[in-house]
């Protein structure tokens, strides 16, 4: 394995986590949160509120202050106020164009 496939697997730890917050994709609520750790695919986050009752399947994950880095997730597992997120992926260009167009009569 060279280098760079190694670190886009191993996850980065944070000492003292990274202050994000989580928001549902029609913006209904939001959660304060910390990332412990993050990797290509996801990350592993301690909720700092209650997430009872919350729909986490997809949620964003706000990454700065002002909303402008995010990315989409979905809930991965919960450990008490523990939980991971992977990250929604977007079809590549070339799935893109494979898939059938759909038609409206």
């Amino acid at each position: 394995m060279s280098g760079t496939d190694r670190l886009r697997q191993d996850p980065v730890e944070f000492e003292r986590g990274i202050d994000v917050r989580l928001m549902a994709i029609d913006g209904t609520w939001h959660r304060h949160c910390t990332m412990r750790e993050v990797a290509d695919g996801g990350a592993t986050l301690i909720i700092q509120d209650s997430i009872e009752g919350l729909k986490l399947d997809e949620f964003f994950l706000l990454l700065s202050s002002t909303g402008c880095a995010y990315r989409r997730c979905e809930l991965a597992w919960v450990n008490g106020h523990e939980i991971g997120a992977n990250f929604v992926r977007r079809p590549t260009k070339s799935a893109r164009s494979t898939a059938p167009l759909s038609t409206h009569p």
